[in-house]
């Protein structure tokens, strides 16, 4: 390949791994630096890059849900990661799950054996200047030390987290309207920006009982358990008194119900997540409750009772941008061109989604390099609706997120059976992603084939 220029990734986990491949396809040199085996984060401890520190599992693969979804448009643009994850894959049912040690091998020797990348195992303090060549930061989640002080010297305090606190999100077609009501706290004028859960007292004291008795997920060892008083887990406060959560999150006051007047003992309130209205955010409800656990709980509360969740609540370790006010739609800082974040560090969460904005950041800055603008994948596929959410959320309440098809911008036309949404939205994806990948590449995708 011909040599034309040059760029810097920061970590050699998915993100910088699939930043690095996407630019070294591209004709581009890459200086790959990585910490390990010098340092170790709390949560590492193998030697190769992209170590999967949780589960092994990379979630569905039906194409016809949004995490599927997003595989499959990685494989269509040449993503490294999922080639891997494919070769290493072991039985899941539907899900894509993989042997992480065959995983963490086959990527390390594909990166290492690049001829134009140079793998540099250094802990790295600063961010290089950008004078140089595009610089990716893909380090983490557990981002520490003076590589983060200089993060948040670049960016400002109040755009740098170290926590996510993160509610649930429900579908709203599967709300339950007519038990809910749209109000906004006081206000007795227009409809309100708030839809309204209302529970009388038994019913309040139902999910008390429950909530108190449910299965938490059990503290990393990296993991202060001193949670901040603002954003507390609901089941934390559920245990300082019944009460508790009828003077926090589910206060009732300025809520009475705006056709017949009657004040519910609590209530729980759901904001929107997008201007669209298609899903909606349970407000104050960050948690540490295992996932089934909160479908079985959560679905308790009137109006939520066949309620669809596209995410589940949680409450962890992780460094991450408010990507609204610090990331433009290429994952360039905006006040800083050439400096691109991605994976978690960037504000989504998962592996693949991590991966997927490092394969976004590469290119763009191989892009760069090669004299090229960097260009948005459109907003109606995968790739678009994380890039959408990490650019047109409310800063104010951002949070990291999944995939999922509320990011997604509504579908248009005639009303469509729920059962149909999944593959219609996948059908248009994939053309869409296509169209635009030989964009995104510089490369002539003709004859390419999906690696096996």
């Amino acid at each position: 390949m011909m040599d034309r220029g040059a760029m810097t990734v920061i970590g050699g986990g998915l993100a910088g791994c699939e930043a690095a491949w996407q630019a070294a396809q591209r004709g581009v040199r890459v200086i790959l630096c990585e910490m390990k085996p010098l340092r170790f984060s709390p949560a590492h401890e193998m030697v190769q890059l992209g170590e999967l520190v949780c589960s092994n599992s990379l979630r569905s693969n039906a194409v016809d849900s949004a995490a599927g979804l997003l595989k499959e448009e990685m494989r269509l643009l040449d993503s490294l990661v999922m080639r891997i994850a494919d070769q290493t894959a072991v039985p899941a049912g539907s899900a894509l799950a993989v042997d992480r040690h065959r995983f963490a091998a086959r990527l390390t020797e594909a990166i290492a054996s690049h001829p134009l990348i140079t793998v540099r195992r250094e802990e790295v303090g600063r961010i290089p200047e950008m004078a140089a060549g595009p610089v990716v930061l893909a380090a983490g989640p557990l981002l520490a030390g003076p590589l983060a002080d200089h993060l948040r010297e670049l960016t400002g305090d109040a755009h740098l987290a170290f926590y996510d606190a993160i509610a649930p999100i429900v579908d709203a077609d599967s709300l339950d309207l007519k038990v809910i009501y749209r109000k906004s706290r006081w206000d007795e004028e227009g409809p309100g920006d708030y839809l309204n859960c209302p529970m009388d007292r038994e019913q309040y004291a139902q999910f008390v009982e429950a909530l108190g008795a449910a299965q938490t997920v059990p503290l990393h060892a990296f993991e202060n358990p001193k949670y901040f008083e603002g954003c507390l887990p609901i089941e934390v406060m559920c245990a300082r008194g019944a009460d508790t959560l009828r003077f926090g999150p589910m206060k009732p006051v300025g809520l009475a119900h705006p056709v017949t007047g009657a004040l519910p003992h609590a209530v729980v309130q759901l904001r929107a997540e997008n201007r669209e209205g298609t899903a909606y955010n349970l407000v104050g409800f960050q948690t540490k409750l295992t996932y089934p656990e909160q479908l079985r709980i959560f679905r308790t509360i009137p109006g939520l009772e066949q309620a669809v969740f596209l995410r589940l609540g949680s409450i962890h370790r992780n460094t991450f941008v408010c990507a609204p006010r610090v990331l433009d739609a290429t994952l360039q800082v905006r006040q800083l061109p050439g400096l691109f974040i991605a994976g978690q560090l960037s504000g989504v969460e998962g592996y693949i989604e991590s991966a997927a904005m490092g394969l976004l950041a590469g290119g763009n800055a191989a892009r760069i390099v090669l004299g090229r603008e960097p260009i948005i994948p459109p907003a109606a596929t995968a790739h678009g609706a994380l890039i959408g959410h990490l650019t047109n959320s409310d800063p104010a309440h951002f949070q990291p997120s999944n995939v999922n098809f509320g990011l997604f911008p509504p579908l248009i036309g005639r009303k469509i059976p729920k059962k149909m949404r999944g593959r219609i939205r996948a059908e248009q994806a994939l053309e869409l992603i296509r169209q635009w990948r030989q964009r995104f590449s510089g490369q002539d995708y003709a004859s390419s084939t999906n690696p096996q």
